[in-house]
């Protein structure tokens, strides 16, 4: 009985099995395979040689006058991944609390909820070409500080910028970090919060000793979450950066449309593996299996 029951399990999982495997364990070994490949300006060739990979790394010799390529593409990456992940923090925590700790009525704290996931009911790029009319030239933002005599000039840095590009990977992912804290908000126990109240804790003590310990969890889902999606997006620092700003998903890019497919993998390969790092040094710092 136990090992029919036993197989029934294996059974019930092997759908969802199967369709990991055929779409996303598959297609991630034939892109470490290409990432191997010979390419020219006109062919493709099976092969398996490391010219990819080390011509990812050209020009980074120790004692250059400056970071190589690959180097200064990271590092503005990272700097979005940072800058985007801190402020998405601190706005997903201060609504999860809102929720959660606020507002009493669960009706009303479900409406909040929904009204938080109102802007995944369109695509990215509309919702990235909506700053546009409040960031441009003759936008809102320039007119109104413009009709308010603290400008005489309209700002140029608001659009097409790393500004431009970090508001908008902000308005993007800050719902990735708010639906994890809300689950791990709502697990604390309201007694928990009461007893620290009644042995005289302060609101900061409370939030310090008792709510973000408790929220470890979900702070680390949710940065996974918005990390994942940072490191790899290409169409938010495009469209927002005016193509001037590199980053590592637009470097992949710009080798897709070139039909330089071999050092793309390979490309998409390393990225894979950085953010792999990254994932790893959160999951030692916090057990994310109690928030799963």
């Amino acid at each position: 009985m136990g090992t029919a029951a036993h197989r029934s399990i294996w059974w019930l999982a092997s759908p969802l099995a199967a369709v990991l495997l055929l779409f996303f364990a598959v297609p991630l070994v034939l892109i470490g395979v290409v990432s191997f490949w010979s390419y020219t300006g006109y062919s493709i060739t099976p092969a398996f040689e490391l010219r990819n990979y080390a011509g990812i790394f050209d020009g980074c010799r120790v004692g250059g006058a400056g970071p190589c390529v690959v180097l200064s593409t990271y590092l503005s990456t990272l700097f979005f991944c940072v800058v985007v992940w801190a402020i998405t923090l601190v706005l997903g925590f201060c609504i999860a609390y809102f929720l959660v700790f606020e507002v009493r009525s669960s009706r009303m704290r479900i409406g909040l909820g929904i009204l938080c996931t109102i802007p995944f009911w369109t695509s990215n790029v509309i919702r990235m070409i909506s700053w546009i009319p409040l960031l441009g030239r003759n936008g809102m933002v320039n007119l109104a500080l413009m009709q308010l005599h603290l400008i005489n000039h309209p700002l140029e840095w608001l659009l097409y910028s790393r500004f431009a590009v970090a508001v908008a990977m902000v308005h993007i992912n800050t719902v990735f970090m708010i639906v994890p804290l809300i689950n791990s908000m709502a697990r604390i126990s309201p007694s928990l919060i009461e007893a620290a109240r009644d042995a005289g804790a302060s609101w900061w003590q409370t939030l310090r000793n008792i709510i973000i310990p408790l929220c470890r969890g979900g702070i680390a889902i949710g940065s996974i979450f918005v990390i994942t999606v940072v490191m790899g997006d290409y169409i938010t620092v495009g469209l927002m950066g005016g193509e001037q700003i590199a980053s590592v998903g637009k470097t992949i890019q710009t080798q897709i449309d070139a039909l330089q497919f071999p050092i793309a993998a390979a490309s998409a390969v390393l990225l894979l593996a950085f953010v792999m790092l990254m994932i790893l040094a959160l999951i030692r710092i916090v057990d994310i299996r109690e928030e799963l």
